[in-house]
């Protein structure tokens, strides 16, 4: 069985957005669906097509986050080691050409947000954060060609 790393609060949010699908989406979909169909003809019926192609997609949603749920491995961040970057953990990066700081928490596809600051640890700069100690520098071929990071502290 595969585990899938992720942290409390993105394991909270997967779990509200199924609570919310569950009890809000589906009914919603299910009375759209009925309402659709009282309308007769389905064969030229474009809002039962509609509602059947949101329940479709409800329905598979609603199975790739009992999936990942299920198969979660939460990790507790207050006992991460402070010497290396790891899952889960903040990182403080500098990059080396223009001195421009920012601040990423390496996270599981599944909640990455780069608004928010959060990585995943399957993208390229997460691949690469991955390991390094304060002090070490991190290369990165982005598109735009080859960007240098120096990894200045792990919160």
């Amino acid at each position: 069985m595969e585990r899938i790393p992720m942290t409390r609060e993105g394991y909270q949010v997967l779990k509200k957005e199924l609570e919310h699908l569950k009890s809000v989406e589906r009914p919603r979909v299910i009375r759209a669906i009925e309402e659709a169909r009282s309308h007769g003809d389905l064969s030229e019926n474009a809002e039962y097509d509609a509602a059947k192609e949101r329940q479709a997609f409800i329905e598979g949603r609603l199975s790739d986050l009992g999936y990942k749920l299920g198969n979660a491995e939460i990790i507790d961040v207050d006992n991460l080691p402070k010497d290396r970057a790891v899952f889960a953990c903040t990182v403080v990066l500098e990059n080396v050409d223009s001195g421009e700081g920012v601040e990423y928490q390496l996270v599981g596809p599944e909640e990455s947000n780069i608004e928010k600051g959060r990585i995943s640890v399957t993208s390229p700069l997460g691949k690469a954060i991955i390991g390094k100690k304060p002090g070490e520098e991190i290369v990165l071929n982005a598109p735009g060609g080859k960007r240098l990071y120096e990894l200045v502290d792990i919160l």
